[in-house]
């Protein structure tokens, strides 16, 4: 057992977790926020995308002991009060998702891009996304909703 003390979601958290505690399971079980999904368990899909101190990471082969004295940001975490983060407006108004299983690791991956660069190319966005992987949408309407979001067009 260790001691992991991280701040999620900008709050501080301390608990106390076996060595071998998964991110997405900490996260998920230990801390309640189900908005993570856990796809293939094997770090392929994308879906338990989160950020840990700003950087993507795949959480279901990320131990939780990793995190310790990090930020870790989930998609809980995007919305500011009421209001959504310009990405989830996105994926909301132009079609982004579908079932709702890769949109959180999806949007997690597309804020990271954001970050490092606002004005991402198509081909940019393709590149950065190719480790998200979706079985609904085609993928046409979630570069959309990213190149919209960047763009800020219709995300009020």
């Amino acid at each position: 057992m260790r001691t992991l003390q991280l701040r999620v979601n900008g709050e501080p958290v301390a608990r106390e977790i076996p060595d071998n505690r998964l991110l997405v399971d900490f996260l998920r079980y230990d801390l309640g926020l189900t908005g993570t999904k856990e796809g293939c368990s094997v770090g392929v899909c994308g879906a338990c995308t989160v950020l840990l101190d700003g950087q993507p990471v795949s959480s279901c082969i990320a131990l939780a002991v990793m995190a310790d004295g990090c930020e870790v940001t989930t998609i809980e975490g995007l919305a500011e009060d009421d209001r959504l983060h310009p990405l989830q407006r996105a994926f909301i108004e132009y079609g982004g998702f579908q079932c709702g299983i890769c949109t959180p690791g999806q949007i997690m991956a597309a804020k990271a891009l954001l970050d490092v660069n606002p004005h991402p190319s198509k081909e940019e966005i393709q590149g950065w996304m190719m480790g998200n992987l979706c079985r609904c949408t085609g993928y046409y309407k979630i570069i959309e909703s990213i190149q919209a979001a960047a763009e800020g067009k219709g995300v009020s």
